[in-house]
């Protein structure tokens, strides 16, 4: 007798109210995705940053040095970011997309 693949899903169910699925449906078709994908994909991107947030940053006595030096020392200006800083919003000014 062939023996049965070991199933690697489980299933999930949840009781939502009409507007709940109304606004998942909505959210899933504007990112082209199924409902199951984008529940999915919001589910367990949300269980990563709960677990992110609990989780303690390790270091060695040396890197946690290192780390502190390098916060608590003078900034230095990024020029890219200063360019940026420099240029109009694109909601400033009409002519700000011509200007790149």
């Amino acid at each position: 007798m062939p023996r049965q693949a070991e199933r690697k899903e489980h299933p999930l169910s949840m009781r939502l109210p009409e507007t709940d699925i109304a606004i998942i449906d909505r959210a899933a078709r504007l990112r082209g995705r199924s409902r199951t994908d984008f529940v999915r994909d919001a589910a367990v991107r949300a269980a990563e940053d709960v677990l992110m947030e609990a989780m303690p940053i390790r270091m060695s006595e040396e890197g946690f040095e290192a780390f502190m030096a390098a916060v608590s020392g003078p900034a230095a200006p990024v020029p890219e970011m200063v360019e940026l800083f420099r240029r109009s919003a694109p909601w400033e000014s009409g002519t700000a997309a011509s200007k790149e």
